[in-house]
């Protein structure tokens, strides 16, 4: 049953609401338990949980949340030893607004350790398998969220975005990942990696559910210093608004001449398609995106090594006693994972006395230089069209030991969190039977631009299904 269906099944009263959660909650219980599961939930929600709900556009829909999102009822370990069990004393605004529109939360998913992950195998609590291929990585650090919607547990998802961390697992997964403009989502309960890159984003199994979720969660909130206050359009209606007139602009940066022919050939076939729905698409440049991979890399591991200094066994979360104050932080900071330690140790190095200006001084310079670059072209175009990965899924393993090649999945994405422009990623096609992405990117406040065209990319495919 599509969001849709499940939204009019509610409003008309057909079924009980109750029954029918309680029995999907059932069987993603019984699947994910048994030698077919995905180990894409850290959490599952109790029968009684799913009993009531309130009123409003998402009445009786079960919705997904990454375990890094704070909910009441359910814990919130950011996929992490040093969280495990852990129950937060209040919830996330995305999540009360989803509660207030109806919804009803059947889980949290699993994640990369604190969001630093791009294949969701950095989990404390086992790694994430694709429900495409079992034998790949459902991409990360959403790939929790990602799975559940593409192997219809759900029909939409919360996940959080840093460096691309919604838009590439839902192209490794064949789905739609909302990153929306910085502010447009209350950040209020998103325990922190990065903070002038975290925004929460939403997952869905097409291109309307997925912005129905966006829409909802949408919105101002005084209790998130960076939430902007600015109306929610009705994101919905421009799914299928059409695209007639509307500038695409192909940057040359995002198409480098090492990138695998096939995955050209399927960019190329949507850019058509893109024509043929009415859109004009011109080539553009932004000249510092080959710098976006080391100026993310340098901002976001010295602000998560500043937001998880809190991680000390006083406050909350895991205490490993021990005789001295000083041992207990040792002990306790222990637990975090190897790649959570490589992250804060390369953000303590780029803030300390000597490097600061050479390195973190110099990447927020550069990421300034990056969002003039955006500026500068959505002067002469309305969105912009780029692969969302350089590759589809790759095989679980593979790039673990391998932090650089690890880090290059991001390599098309890192640039909208520097700049903290919306992004989405749609599924364009296949590569050897696996998805992939195409990635739109919009102006500041752009999320209509982009939901308008994707809608027009998903449906040229379903016309010729």
């Amino acid at each position: 049953m599509s969001l849709q269906d499940a939204v009019s099944s509610g409003s008309s009263g057909e079924g009980n609401l109750s029954e029918s959660a309680c029995r999907s909650l059932s069987q993603i219980r019984e699947i994910e338990g048994g030698p077919e599961g995905l180990n894409a939930f850290l959490a599952l929600a109790e029968p009684e949980d799913l009993e009531q709900c309130a009123e409003g556009p998402l009445t009786g829909v079960l919705v997904a949340v990454k375990d890094n999102i704070c909910t009441v009822g359910l814990p919130t370990t950011c996929g992490s030893l040093i969280l495990k069990g852990y129950q937060s004393p209040y919830e996330a605004t995305a999540v009360r607004k989803l509660r207030d529109a109806g919804a009803l939360i059947v889980g949290k998913t699993n994640l990369d350790e604190f969001g630093m992950g791009s294949s969701t195998e950095n989990s404390a609590f086992g790694p994430t398998l694709n429900p495409v291929d079992r034998g790949l990585v459902p991409g990360g650090s959403s790939g929790g969220s990602a799975a559940a919607v593409a192997a219809d547990y759900v029909r939409v998802a919360l996940g959080s975005d840093t460096g691309g961390s919604v838009r590439q697992p839902a192209a490794f997964c064949g789905v739609v990942g909302i990153k929306p403009t910085y502010g447009r989502i209350s950040r209020y309960g998103l325990v922190a990696f990065a903070s002038s890159l975290d925004q929460i984003g939403t997952i869905g199994a097409t291109v309307i559910e997925a912005s129905l979720l966006l829409e909802v969660v949408s919105g101002y909130d005084a209790r998130d210093a960076t939430s902007v206050e600015k109306p929610v359009p009705r994101y919905r209606d421009a799914a299928v608004q059409g695209i007639e007139g509307m500038v695409v602009g192909i940057p040359s940066e995002y198409f480098p001449e090492q990138l695998d022919p096939t995955v050209r050939r399927l960019l190329d076939e949507a850019c058509e398609r893109l024509v043929a729905a009415g859109a004009e698409v011109r080539p553009v440049s932004l000249p510092h995106t080959e710098f976006a991979i080391p100026c993310y890399y340098v901002l976001a591991t010295a602000e998560a090594s500043s937001n998880l200094a809190r991680y000390d066994g006083v406050r909350f979360g895991v205490r490993l006693p021990a005789e001295e104050v000083g041992r207990m932080y040792e002990l306790t900071r222990g637990n975090f994972g190897a790649e959570v330690k490589r992250r804060i140790m390369l953000g303590t190095y780029v803030l300390s006395a000597g490097y600061y200006d050479a390195y973190y001084a110099t990447a927020q310079r550069t990421r300034a230089s990056i969002a003039h670059d955006f500026e500068t072209v959505f002067q002469e175009v309305d969105v912009l069209f780029t692969p969302t990965s350089p590759t589809p899924a790759f095989p679980l393993g593979e790039r673990v030991f391998d932090p650089v090649a690890m880090y290059l999945s991001d390599v098309f994405t890192v640039t909208a969190n520097l700049a903290g422009i919306p992004g989405i990623s749609v599924p364009i096609g296949t590569v050897d039977e696996l998805p992939l992405g195409g990635q739109l990117l919009g102006p500041w406040w752009g999320e209509s631009k982009l939901i308008a065209a994707a809608g027009a990319i998903e449906a040229s495919y379903e016309d010729n299904t």
